[in-house]
């Protein structure tokens, strides 16, 4: 690699929501931008979490000098316990993002990571790089946007963020330093993509304000609230409504109990104990006295409010006189979850106020017009749109031409495309491994791909099991096999099915009885090539064909 180049290969985050995570290479090491994860749709059943591939650090593990996040979010910082399992690197962040790191890290028995504490405005050297950290707004306290100073040249991450002139906490966002920098000459910006459809401004976290102090005045029941737990500002705002109107704060749901606790801890939430309430006490409080923060926006089936939704919390019940709040905006592949729990919840009797009928929630992402304040600030001279589906980073492209920045200079990567800065020039490379991993009950599948067509394949087209006993020296069979189907076709209507799928594999082994095949590989082989024939005439259906050979 030539000393004055500079390469950048997203490894996440391109033509998607989540997973968030870029590794900057140059010849003195690379520099990890953000280590996120997503969440499952429905065509991952049984997944957990979505962690993006790490192959290529793998493949360059004696070159990575460290892991920078811009922020707390689980899209951010969700795969780290994964990373620091393989890697023992240094990882930045500012106070509330390590904050919220550190039990992540302490629940995958990482006890020890390395984790600096940077704040916006410093200014730190790893691994060869010159890094600067910048406020943004964003929806959670202590957000940054990243500033790296390589070899080739300046290039500036946005993280997330949205210009908030009148944020609910800390400074609005540090407009100056983007012109300072801009000033300086930016060789290339990678810029939040995922409200580039949006046209305008994203209003203040204020308005969200006004909403809940007027849910708040007409209220006569209990008031739940259901928000992603990591959305400090959000968990902030109900908990000075409460105050405002005398009630106290139940919390309930793993994430958003630890979160409160981090946050009240780390004095980013000033929620005195005479106002919280145990998850197991909150049955005690009459309804008119409290409001309950809960996660479950999302209409995850695990989660708090959807359990609610249904009648399964073990201490919560939703009803006549409760004002549900789902504070959060569905992300892409959520939807039908989200409005599977409105519907429950209303069916029961509660009024749910939820986007886009109530304001009860404002974005964390610059829309259109902050997009441009942006560029006229930096003046890049590459953009590279991320952080988004493939129709947000083409309307930021389209943003980005409007004021005045040559096409031809806007690069629209995916996953696993590295882009190669020399010399002021960019040019896209050879692409490298870039795919996901899967996390099922806490483990990672290391083949997901192949673990997802099989189980799709099960959802779509059920099992067939074939048990055979065979004379384990000469291979004849030993009786009429079994034939067990789940998932495939109607019991009613499978006898005859059944008749010539016993039919099929007792000529299949009879033949193999011929050549004295014992093999249980070649036998199995032999069974699911003229059984999945059969069944596919017959039905049109593909069916996992499990084969069982008991020797006797």
């Amino acid at each position: 690699m030539d000393s004055k180049a500079l390469q950048v290969i997203p490894l996440g985050g391109l033509g998607e929501i989540g997973k968030n995570m870029t590794a900057v290479r140059q010849e003195s090491g690379i520099v990890l931008i953000d280590a996120g994860m997503s969440f499952p749709d429905e065509e991952m059943p049984g997944i957990d979490l979505v962690l993006p591939d790490f192959s290529y650090l793998r493949e360059h593990r004696d070159e990575l000098k460290g892991i920078v996040l811009t922020h707390g979010h689980e899209d951010h910082v969700g795969a780290l316990p994964y990373l620091l399992r393989e890697f023992n690197v240094p990882v930045y962040g500012t106070k509330l993002t390590l904050g919220l790191v550190r039990p992540k890290l302490a629940e995958h028995g990482i006890k020890k990571g390395d984790l600096r504490e940077i704040k916006a405005g410093d200014r730190q050297k790893l691994g060869g790089f010159g890094m600067e950290f910048i406020n943004v707004n964003h929806s959670i306290p202590d957000a940054v946007a990243v500033a790296l100073r390589t070899n080739a040249g300046l290039i500036v991450f946005s993280g997330d963020y949205k210009i908030d002139l009148t944020p609910i906490e800390g400074e609005p966002m540090d407009l100056n330093r983007y012109a300072a920098l801009g000033q300086e000459g930016v060789l290339a910006y990678f810029g939040d993509s995922t409200n580039s459809e949006r046209p305008g401004f994203v209003p203040s976290e204020r308005v969200v304000n006004e909403t809940f102090n007027q849910v708040f005045e007409r209220a006569t029941g209990r008031i739940i609230v259901a928000s992603f737990a990591s959305h400090i500002h959000r968990v902030n705002q109900v908990v000075e409504a409460a105050k405002a109107h005398g009630r106290l704060v139940g919390v309930t749901g793993r994430s958003m109990i630890r979160n409160v606790q981090i946050a009240r801890e780390l004095g980013y939430m000033d929620l005195p104990q005479s106002m919280y309430v145990d998850q197991r006490d909150i049955n005690k409080v009459p309804d008119s006295d409290i409001v309950i923060l809960t996660t479950g926006s999302q209409g995850e089936p695990m989660a708090a409010l959807s359990r609610i939704a249904a009648g399964q919390h073990r201490t919560i019940e939703a009803g006549a006189g409760d004002i549900v709040i789902v504070s959060a905006h569905p992300i892409p592949g959520n939807e039908r979850g989200v409005s599977r729990t409105i519907n429950s919840l209303m069916k029961r009797g509660a009024e749910v106020l939820y986007t886009p009928l109530s304001r009860v929630h404002v974005s964390g992402h610059a829309a259109q017009e902050e997009q441009k304040i942006v560029l006229s600030l930096l003046k890049p001279k590459y953009l590279v749109p991320v952080h988004g589906e493939y129709r947000m980073q083409k309307h930021h492209k389209d943003t980005a031409i409007s004021m005045g920045i040559p096409e031809e200079n806007i690069l629209i990567l995916e996953n696993g495309e590295p882009v190669e800065f020399e010399g002021g020039e960019a040019r896209r490379l050879e692409t490298v491994s870039s795919g996901m991993f899967l996390v099922d009950a806490g483990s990672v599948a290391d083949n997901s791909d192949a673990i997802m067509r099989e189980r799709q394949q099960l959802s779509e087209e059920g099992m067939f099991i074939v048990v055979a006993r065979i004379n384990s020296k000469s291979g004849e069979l030993l009786g009429p096999p079994d034939v067990i189907s789940r998932g495939f076709v109607d019991p009613q209507a499978q006898n005859g099915l059944v008749d010539e799928s016993v039919a099929t594999v007792t000529k299949t082994l009879e033949r193999t009885a011929q050549r004295h095949v014992t093999d249980w590989s070649e036998l199995k082989k032999a069974i699911r090539k003229d059984l999945a024939g059969l069944l596919s005439e017959k039905t049109r259906k593909r069916p996992i064909i499990l084969p069982l050979i008991v020797e006797v």
